[in-house]
């Protein structure tokens, strides 16, 4: 694309072929839109809904799903079969919904495209529709448009526009015609250049379309949204590579046992089934639905906390996030441009972060701060939505004349009560290349008043007087360098700083000299400050191990100032990377520098891209924040993307996996917790199922490996597997977050699912729930024991019971099960009495007795079963008690806790 902001404008006319004034020709418009297509952006047509669908069945957990539902046909159990067909289908419609969701995100960008555009063709204006704009066309602007295309401008009346949503300016940008001559320059910073999508907030203008559709700045975006790609999260990854490893696992296991009861003698048909049955068992069919049910829950609390989770993974990889990349305005600030201070001659005065008022810093005198007040209220054609909100600024208008109104709400001045004391009678717009604006005014005795608002140098310099105490003194140059010291000071510290003069008017001057021989009043610094709840919010972070980054399109020093006043910036490393800067930088540069670097500002949406892609390099997984269009394709690419649900665009909100309801970055703290907090629940079912399948497999093959006789049937296999692996699993899936959750640095994304100990802990559970079942049923066929019937009654109850005991071991991981509570978690109380029900059903209930082939069990039976399986937990119940902080009073403590 040419450097169209350095190019005068008879060179673009000329380059174009058109006129900077009449405009394109209607027969010439309609050719060049043959040539160069419609005004709209461009999609990648999405893959056909059945070709997703068909997709989320080749999942390899799903294809073993699949696998065990041909199993349980094989073996007469419909209703199993029935059960994982339903969690496959599931599945398969969950994961075509996210998909289907996601791949709209550049169709969103439409939403950006103004419908109509006011066009000048032939000299004559028409409105036209806007796709049928084409490069050459003249189009007008004036506040409230919504820009077309990317136009150069050619002429402009006090014209600001907000692209907030592009660049990241979190106030209008004042635009010109005059060319610049760094073709370098950021978007930001091209003052006369006008972007698609873009909104015009006052003056009017003119300008040159130079760009249409796809090769306008936004369709760049367009172009890196199609790049940008999506990755699995760590979960399931991790889920992948278990189903991997316990197919192989069941696999050699069952083909153990199914040849050693064929060398043994056994019917073959009936160690076809064992097997089999064993392979259900072994394969924890109940997994991915246990873990879409613990997401979802997560999803439903996340709602209730203020987060809309698009895609049910994100919140699990919000638990094990590194860093968070966040863009600054509207983010990690209000989007609200606030008066912050106010200096006058008398004092100075500075804003309470609450909102409460401005108290002095220095000095006392208001007399000066109300005309200052009164000043920046009646030199503004801005009007606030309600002077008694409590919601700040909001209105309709310039948003920093917006924030002089609402600094006067706050100081105990309302605009409304300066307006009604003031007749406003004549005006000189403000005028990007004058830097000021004046009101002529009629005060209630009849005289007249020139109040003017501007840049302070140029405020300054046409001053001759100072306001003091309420008397006017002349401005000599200690007084003037006093006053130019403090703009300086509110400058160095990122304030956008406001100049406020006045002087009487005599009848009939004109409005040349309304300007000259001003009094200086006061001065106002404004910023786009903090949001206090996000302060708290990035220090929560920071102990949780989380890095904040911030990633903005703002200039350095304001992004700087923002980051101190958050402390987002380490000692030593007071210095912000600009685009410009990560220009000059390759990748492997940049990797070098990224953990240094805590500000990338005056960055476009490419750059946000290359610092998201260099912390994922680096090892990182990354959250990124913001609510721009400029920020949509590094949420695509980041490992989860945080869009604003309030200021987001819809762009934003498409490419993002998560949505903050409330715009709090305090928010991101809670799905931070939460998504910590599911996957620990997610380990201590992975450690439940596990264990117990384990047990049930190593009951099998030691039976097989002694010569004993089966301990269980086929049927009771998949009893066991159904009443263990169903409720129970599901209760641990939804354990409240352990106290200490946000206390400890984030988990590594490439630690396994077995780590820290869990590995361990599954094989040592397992073989002693396989070993201990399998002693009692030795016991109950040894001398003077069971028939085979009532030993495998007794072995299934051993089982079954030993497994529903490990429930609680699952939730307490280091610690005593009774430290947790027992009623911590009642879903999980719940389920283990269920299961008991059902165990005691098919023992007790004769016509599920014939089926399950078992035969009830007596008193002492019971006993020798809950002795087996529970001894552990009894042992930690006497150790509990016993323990010496607790003499005594142990039982009372213990009755407490359940």
């Amino acid at each position: 694309m040419e450097p169209w902001h350095t190019l005068g404008i008879e060179a673009v006319a000329q380059t174009l072929g058109t006129h900077a004034q009449d405009g394109l020709s209607a027969a010439e418009a309609g050719r060049r839109l043959k040539t160069a297509g419609p005004n709209t952006l461009r999609t990648v047509p999405p893959p056909p809904a059945w070709r997703l669908f068909v997709d989320q069945f080749r999942d390899f957990m799903v294809l073993v799903l699949l696998a065990a539902t041909a199993v349980s046909f094989v073996l007469g159990e419909t209703g199993d079969a029935v059960t994982i067909v339903a969690i496959v289908v599931m599945n398969a419609i969950l994961g075509f919904v996210q998909e289907y969701r996601a791949e709209r995100s550049v169709a969103a960008l439409k939403a950006l495209t103004a419908p109509t555009a006011k066009v000048i063709r032939e000299g004559r204006l028409a409105v036209e529709e806007a796709w049928r704009l084409v490069p050459g066309d003249v189009v007008w602007l004036e506040a409230g448009d919504r820009v077309p295309a990317d136009l150069r401008l050619v002429e402009t009346w006090a014209l600001e526009i907000d692209e907030a949503a592009l660049t990241g300016e979190s106030h209008p940008v004042a635009k010109t015609a005059a060319a610049l001559p760094d073709a370098g320059l950021p978007l930001a910073e091209r003052a006369d250049m006008a972007y698609m999508g873009t909104a015009v907030t006052r003056g009017r203008g003119r300008g040159i379309v130079v760009a249409t559709g796809m090769e306008t700045e936004v369709g760049r975006i367009a172009h890196l949204m199609e790049d940008a790609g999506d990755e699995t999260t760590p979960l399931q990854r991790r889920l992948e590579q278990l189903g991997r490893v316990l197919v192989v696992l069941s696999l050699a296991i069952v083909l153990v046992v199914v040849v050693a009861g064929i060398w043994r003698g056994e019917p073959l048909y009936e160690m076809f089934l064992t097997g089999v049955s064993l392979a259900v068992a072994a394969i924890p069919e109940g997994l991915p639905a246990i873990v879409t049910v613990a997401l979802a829950l997560g999803v439903q609390r996340m709602i209730r906390a203020h987060a809309i989770v698009r895609r049910l993974p994100a919140v699990e990889t919000l638990g094990c996030t590194t860093v968070i990349g966040s863009d600054k305005t509207g983010t990690l600030t209000r989007n609200q441009m606030t008066v912050t201070e106010i200096v006058t001659a008398g004092g100075r005065w500075v804003r309470q972060r609450d909102g409460s008022g401005f108290v002095p810093e220095r000095g006392q005198d208001r007399t000066d701060l109300d005309l200052a007040l009164a000043i920046g209220a009646l030199a503004s054609s801005a009007v606030l939505a309600d002077e008694k909100a409590p919601t700040g600024p909001a209105g309709h208008g310039d948003p920093t004349e917006l924030a002089l109104l609402w600094a006067g709400v706050e100081a105990g001045l309302p605009p409304g009560t300066a307006r009604a004391r003031y007749e406003r009678w004549g005006e000189i717009p403000f005028e990007a290349e004058r830097r000021r604006m004046t009101v002529a005014v009629r005060d209630q005795a009849g005289r007249s008043w020139a109040y003017v608002k501007g840049a302070p140098d140029t405020i300054l310099a046409l001053a001759r007087f100072a306001r003091e105490g309420g008397q006017v003194v002349p401005l000599d140059a200690g007084r003037r360098q006093v006053w130019q010291a403090e703009a300086d000071r509110m400058a160095g510290q990122a304030l956008r700083v406001m100049a406020v003069a006045y002087r009487p008017v005599a009848a009939g001057e004109p409005a040349a000299r309304w300007e000259t021989d001003l009094i200086v009043v006061g001065l106002f610094g404004l910023m786009d400050p903090p949001r206090p709840e996000a302060v708290d919010a990035v220090r929560e972070c920071r102990r949780a191990g989380i890095r904040t980054v911030m990633i903005t399109g703002d200039h350095p020093a304001t992004a700087l100032a923002v980051a101190r006043e958050m402390g987002l910036l380490a000692p030593g490393t007071d210095r912000a990377v600009t685009g410009r800067e990560l220009d000059a930088l390759d990748d492997a540069a940049l990797d070098r520098i990224v953990d240094q670097v805590a500000v990338f500002a005056r960055v476009a949406p490419a750059h946000k891209l290359r610092v998201v892609r260099a912390l994922k390099r680096r090892g990182h997984v990354v959250a990124m924040t913001g609510d721009g269009v400029n920020d949509a394709p590094a949420l695509k690419e980041a490992d989860i993307g945080v869009a604003m649900g309030q200021t987001g665009t819809d762009v934003t909100k498409e490419a993002a996996a998560m949505i903050l309801t409330d715009d709090n970055f305090a928010t991101i703290v809670r799905a931070v917790r939460e998504g910590r907090a599911i996957y620990d629940n997610i380990r201590k079912f992975v450690r439940y199922l596990l264990s117990c399948n384990v047990g049930e497999v190593l009951v099998m093959f030691l039976a097989a490996f002694l010569a004993l006789p089966l301990p269980l049937v086929p049927i009771q296999i998949l009893f066991v597997n159904l009443v263990t692996d169903g409720l129970p699993a599901l209760a641990l899936g939804v354990d409240p977050p352990a106290p200490g959750v946000m206390d400890r640095p984030p988990r590594r994304p490439t630690e396994s699912l077995f780590a820290r100990g869990l590995g361990t802990k599954i094989a040592w559970r397992g073989v002693l729930i396989g070993t201990v079942t399998l002693a009692v049923f030795a016991w109950a066929l040894g001398p003077g024991g069971f028939g085979l019937r009532e030993a495998r009654t007794l072995a299934l109850a051993t089982l079954v019971l030993s497994q529903l005991f490990h429930v609680f071991d699952a939730r307490a991981e280091d610690r005593n099960f009774l430290e947790v509570g027992l009623l911590s978690n009642p879903w999980a109380v719940w389920a283990v009495l269920s299961s008991v029900a059902m165990l005691l059903a098919v023992i007790y209930v004769p016509a599920l007795s014939r089926l399950f082939r078992t035969d009830p069990l007596t008193l002492g039976d019971w006993a020798v079963a809950v002795v087996a399986s529970g001894f552990i937990q009894i042992a930690a119940v006497v150790q509990y008690l016993l323990a010496p902080a607790a003499p005594r009073a142990g039982a009372a403590e213990v009755a407490d806790r359940i």
